[in-house]
């Protein structure tokens, strides 16, 4: 276990990153010995053919064995596990499959179809909130499709009991163009500003705050385009700061890995670990995943506040003071830390997209926007009140 003594204090500044610290990490090889329980290992990635572990979650010893060694290749490890036959039986996923199709074809057919992050809207097909609506649609599939042992059982092992599933469909057609690398939720989905402004020890937090994994509802050979991974580049502690700069993106492109998956088989990653959605190059295979995104229990506030209660009341007394110099913008933007949601999630990506391909606009930086455009009261509320609605479920 990591000494907290050698959590790094300070902040990652993009310019000091090293290329050649991470060449080095991702040098790295996973060794049989890494991953004892693993059926085999292809291009440094361990493989879990879970038709022979399934039985071994029952037992509460083996369990806890399996799920140590799954935590430890995803924290210091490839970062990345396969799931071989998650689903045992993959009936679930056809039904689920044509259910989650009607959702697309209405959809698209209400709105044309929304945002996405790191592609361009239209470039697939997304449905957000797909835990939910597949819920609502056939709560019977939902409770079979998540009725999984092996899925739990992983959720489990990096991010303990009481997690919070969230799932977004996405399905790319033929010709459909690959991503560029990024790490993924919290830190990754923040803008470079945003990102470098928080201190070191908390991008050593972000990445076990969340599970990233995906479902394949169909068979995905490379030509599909399954996701591009780089092992071990999820060791690298300042790559929150350095995944957009073009020579750790090169370094990706030179050095990344695809595995094909199975109709059945789940993968499943640190979000820290670079990785992309690869090019859909066939000519009639119509990538199909549902992406598990998994939330620890512990990302939550101890109370609850009406935040937008607070914003309204607050504003006027803002406006006020940032006219007459009584308050300096520093002393207002304290106030506002403390008065307004500051994180744009959970919303409801429907109807609150990603701006710019990373997230909505949040309560606080309206707050700031609102002052600076000198916005009346009655404004500042009525678009208060269209944003509040923008993130209901």
């Amino acid at each position: 276990m990591k000494d907290i003594r050698d959590t790094h204090i300070g902040y990652y500044d993009p310019e000091t990153c090293d290329p050649e610290e991470f060449k080095a990490l991702i040098a790295q090889d996973t060794q049989a010995e890494d991953a004892p329980f693993a059926c085999e290992i292809q291009k440094n990635i361990p493989l879990y053919d879970m038709a022979a572990l399934r039985p071994d979650l029952e037992d509460p010893v083996r369990r806890r064995a399996i799920q140590q060694e799954w935590a430890r290749v995803m924290h210091s490890g490839a970062g990345v596990v396969v799931l071989k036959a998650a689903y045992a039986d993959t009936a679930v996923l056809d039904r689920a499959t044509q259910i989650y199709e009607q959702i697309i074809a209405a959809e698209k057919e209400g709105s044309g179809g929304g945002g996405d992050h790191f592609a361009a809207s239209g470039a697939n097909d997304r449905i957000w909130n797909a835990l939910q609506k597949l819920c609502e649609a056939a709560p019977d599939v939902f409770l079979d499709y998540f009725a999984n042992t092996a899925i739990a059982a992983i959720c489990e092992a990096w991010l303990g009991p009481n997690y919070q599933m969230t799932a977004q469909v996405n399905l790319v057609h033929p010709g459909g163009a690959a991503q560029q690398a990024h790490r993924d939720y919290h830190l990754g989905f923040q803008t470079a500003d945003v990102s470098a402004s928080y201190p070191a020890h908390v991008h050593e937090v972000s990445p076990i705050l969340t599970l990233q994994g995906a479902v394949a509802h169909c068979d995905m050979p490379i030509e599909s385009g399954p996701t591009k991974l780089l092992p071990f580049s999820q060791a690298y502690r300042p790559g929150y700061a350095a995944w957009r700069r073009e020579d750790f993106r090169a370094l990706f492109e030179a050095h990344y890995v695809q595995l094909p998956l199975q109709k059945g088989d789940a993968v499943f990653f640190s979000p820290a670990l670079f990785h992309a959605a690869g090019a859909n190059t066939s000519a009639d295979i119509h990538r199909f995943a549902n992406l598990l995104q998994v939330s620890s229990a512990f990302g939550r506030a101890m109370e609850t506040v009406d935040r937008d209660k607070m914003c309204r009341l607050t504003y006027p007394h803002a406006l006020d003071a940032q006219r007459s110099g009584r308050l300096s913008n520093a002393e207002i933007a304290a106030a506002i830390a403390s008065t307004a949601e500051g994180y744009a999630f959970p919303t409801n990506l429907d109807r609150d997209p990603p701006v710019n391909g990373l997230a909505p606009e949040t309560q606080a930086a309206f707050f700031q926007r609102a002052l600076s455009e000198g916005l009346d009261a009655a404004g500042f509320a009525s678009h208060l009140e269209k944003m509040h609605q923008a993130r209901q479920a």
